[in-house]
């Protein structure tokens, strides 16, 4: 497969101020993309567009309009859009026993869920208006395998997969890429309020640690930017796949 060519390309990327949107942002950067960024992270978004050249833009990826507006921004500010990056995303939204909280599975199924419904929508008219271009989602490794630790984060990963698969072939004859990504654990400020210190092994922490450490262990953000290029680098007819990143072609953090 030839690398990402990111010239005269712009893209669009969400949850983009850190972690892994950060490290995808730098490597589309890189290869010669321009880059919007929109998160609700104002501080460390403005200071990384000023890095890469690129612009940012405040979105709450749960607000359609937002996503209307972060979408407006790269038309505006570049010219066009052909990459939407949709990678927002929170763990942390529990369970549905007696641990049940409505306020956290509202927040999770909203980032997690809604927000690449609403990015898709957002994204869909620009896309077009160039010919064609890719939608790319952040899944999880939950979305494929069972997560005992959080049950409404598995949900709204598989529900990201289901859409993606679904929505691949109906853009697919426009020239609309729909592809997923599915990485296990990644460092990054996602994992903070779920590593907690508790030792206890019905704790939520523990357990989050322990299946960390019996999946693919802990890689940094930039190992994760490289599969975030593979989906627009990948042959015109790729479409509607969930990927998971191969971890003998990643370096873990250490």
């Amino acid at each position: 497969m030839a690398p990402f060519d990111g010239t005269g390309k712009v893209a669009l990327i969400t949850g983009g101020s850190n972690g892994i949107g950060a490290a995808v942002a730098r490597r589309l950067a890189r290869e010669g993309a321009r880059v919007v960024l929109a998160d609700v992270d104002a501080e460390a978004g403005d200071a990384l567009a000023r890095e890469l050249d690129g612009a940012f833009v405040r979105c709450d990826v749960r607000e359609p309009a937002d996503s209307e507006a972060a979408v407006a921004a790269a038309v505006d500010r570049f010219g066009g859009l052909d990459v939407a990056f949709l990678n927002a995303g929170v763990a942390g939204g529990g369970g549905v026993g007696d641990d049940f909280d409505l306020a956290a599975y509202r927040r999770a199924m909203g980032i997690n869920l809604d927000g690449v419904v609403f990015g898709a929508h957002a994204a869909l008219p620009a896309l077009r208006a160039r010919g064609g271009g890719d939608i790319v989602a952040t899944a999880s490794m939950a979305a494929l395998t069972a997560t005992p630790f959080d049950p409404v984060y598995g949900a709204n990963k598989a529900a990201v997969v289901g859409l993606v698969r679904a929505l691949g072939p109906t853009f697919a004859g426009e020239g609309v890429r729909v592809n997923a990504l599915c990485p296990s654990f990644a460092d990054t400020d996602i994992l903070t309020p779920s590593r907690g210190t508790s030792r206890r092994p019905d704790s939520r922490s523990w357990r989050w640690g322990t299946w960390s450490r019996r999946s693919c262990g802990s890689w940094t953000p930039a190992a994760r930017a490289r599969p975030g290029t593979w989906c627009p680098a990948a042959r015109p007819s790729r479409s509607a796949s969930a990927a998971c990143p191969d971890p003998a072609e990643h370096p873990r953090a250490s």
